[in-house]
């Protein structure tokens, strides 16, 4: 009897042992799997897309090997158009992914290499109020024109730096519900108009898809009103990949911001008011030419990205067309810059 006893006692201990323990695993694996999904929920940002890469193979099944990233080489700048006439702008277009973060990383020792005439720059995320001495106290750029949202610190914000004047800046497009999250700026030169924009992203889960197909439709209006007027120069992250050739996984992302079909007829209606993407007027066919990648998976390595960042051109501009880069070597942020070379 005593000998049961004590098994008995033993069993009963065991079993409250295999309970505590099971306890304190289920708290740490909770406790770490909201702290992974919290880290998840804070990467994602306004400017935030899926990478299209496949989820890791299950147990028993075979891996596959990955293939080898096939790799997007910027070519010779092209200097002159195609009438022969040589290139007296240079444009360069870059969204920051938070300017004072982006100066830091050294993006402005880019810039100066760069030389460009006119810096344009997308999602700031810096009140004016905040902005770096650094930028604010450039003598390469001695006219700086900022704007930012008026309700979220830290949220969207443009800005456009000149080596020359422009005659007359403006900002926003005349629509208080676009205007409020500092989203565009527009220079009025002699014989252009220049128009920096970020546009709204669709959101996780297309929550702004509506909003986003407002602002397409009233985004158009304005830049149509301007040509009227005097031809163009749009650029800056518009956050769609138009056609399956600009983004790595067009396949898995058909129902993902950026990719959906009202973007893209978004951008479709655009071009049918008589404007052109650059990039595609000159490389109809090139693949594997992204302007962004997320920072997961190590997206960039691999070039799973999506082209989101253009120059778009009025037609009247086109015969002063000379290129159009992708400077994809240059680090700094999840977007890499871009640069028009064109005759005004």
């Amino acid at each position: 009897p005593h000998i049961k006893l004590c098994i008995s006692a033993a069993r009963v201990y065991l079993c409250v042992r295999v309970v505590c323990l099971r306890g304190v695993c289920g708290i740490t694996t909770s406790a770490s799997m909201s702290k992974r999904a919290k880290k998840n929920e804070q990467e994602a940002g306004d400017g935030d897309h899926d990478n299209g890469t496949a989820p890791a193979a299950k147990k028993g099944k075979k891996v596959k090997e990955p293939e080898a990233p096939i790799l997007y080489s910027d070519p010779p700048d092209k200097m002159n158009s195609k009438d022969g006439r040589a290139a007296n702008m240079k444009i360069t277009s870059w969204n920051v992914d938070g300017l004072r973060a982006w100066v830091k990383k050294k993006g402005l020792d880019w810039v100066r290499d760069e030389a460009p005439d006119v810096l344009c720059l997308q999602e700031t995320k810096c009140a004016e109020k905040s902005l770096p001495d650094e930028i604010t106290s450039m003598p390469e750029f001695p006219h700086k024109y900022w704007a930012g949202s008026d309700e979220k610190e830290g949220y969207s914000g443009v800005a456009m730096l000149c080596k020359t004047e422009p005659l007359k800046v403006t900002y926003g497009i005349g629509k208080e519900e676009h205007d409020k999250e500092g989203r565009v700026i527009t220079a009025e030169f002699p014989t252009f108009f220049l128009v920096t924009a970020y546009v709204p992203n669709s959101g996780r889960g297309l929550v702004r898809l509506d909003y986003r197909k407002t602002w397409d439709v009233e985004f158009k209006v304005y830049l149509s009103d301007l040509d009227k007027r005097k031809p163009l120069v749009l650029c800056g992250d518009l956050n769609v990949a138009h056609e399956e050739i600009d983004l790595k996984n067009s396949k898995g992302n058909k129902k993902n911001a950026g990719f959906t079909a009202e973007e893209r007829e978004g951008f479709n209606q655009l071009l049918a008011a008589g404007f052109t993407d650059s990039f595609r007027e000159l490389y109809p066919e090139q693949a594997n030419a992204y302007t962004f990648w997320t920072y997961m998976m190590n997206s960039r390595s691999k070039n799973v990205g999506w082209r989101l960042d253009y120059f778009v051109l009025s037609s009247a501009l086109l015969p002063g067309l000379c290129d159009s880069k992708i400077r994809n070597q240059a680090m700094g942020s999840d977007h890499c810059p871009i640069t028009l070379h064109m005759v005004v």
